[in-house]
């Protein structure tokens, strides 16, 4: 007999198993919102041990956990809200080195207030941007779930225009190393979009 695969118990075993079981999209949406709700419900509040055992979900679980639950679900949502922050803190942590270039390119560069609220110093190692990540997460669940939400934008927007800017300066001589830096930019400044919409909803009460 096939063993059933574990689950991790920051979530219910049934969340996972109604979320296998759904071919119709509503259902998957549904359970979606209900586990980003439960999450929520189980760790704010909870131990220090608990909250860390929270941002470091995908660390432990992988990332298509994470996927597997909440990619179904609208941007302004709060299970679409949650997979953006994760999957932020999932490239900051593959790409350390990349994303610590590129935003401290764009807070050199920022007219605006971002570099005050994404919180990181400059000039900004890939331990830095990493601490960074975490702590963001980390706001999730034990902070103001807005500021999260408005701390990973600033984020997103600040590397997305440093992204644009190294895609400048190396366009000249590798054109698709400039297309992937354009790319990954566009992708960024969209999630903080979604990320500034998320917290003006939550401070709403209409972010579910």
């Amino acid at each position: 007999m096939t063993e059933r695969p574990h689950r991790p118990a920051l979530f219910a075993g049934h969340e996972f198993s109604a979320f296998e079981g759904a071919a119709d999209p509503a259902v998957r949406t549904q359970v979606a919102h209900e586990s980003a709700r439960q999450l929520l419900a189980r760790v704010r509040g909870a131990d220090d041990q608990t909250r860390e055992r929270a941002v470091r979900f995908a660390d432990d679980n992988g990332i298509d956990a994470l996927a597997e639950l909440w990619s179904v679900a609208s941007p302004h949502t709060l299970p679409g809200a949650l997979w953006r922050v994760y999957l932020i803190r999932d490239l900051i942590r593959g790409q350390g080195e990349h994303m610590a270039r590129v935003f401290e390119s764009g807070v050199r560069s920022s007219s605006t207030a971002d570099p005050v609220i994404a919180g990181a110093p400059v000039p900004t190692s890939a331990a830095e941007v990493r601490e960074l990540a975490d702590n963001i997460l980390n706001g999730i669940y034990a902070g103001d779930l807005a500021d999260a939400f408005d701390r990973a934008a600033a984020f997103c927007r600040l590397a997305a225009h440093g992204g644009v800017e190294q895609a400048g300066a190396v366009e000249g001589h590798d054109a698709e190393q400039a297309a992937l830096l354009t790319m990954q930019a566009g992708r960024l400044s969209v999630m903080g979009s979604e990320l500034t919409v998320c917290a003006r909803m939550w401070r709403a009460g209409n972010l579910t």
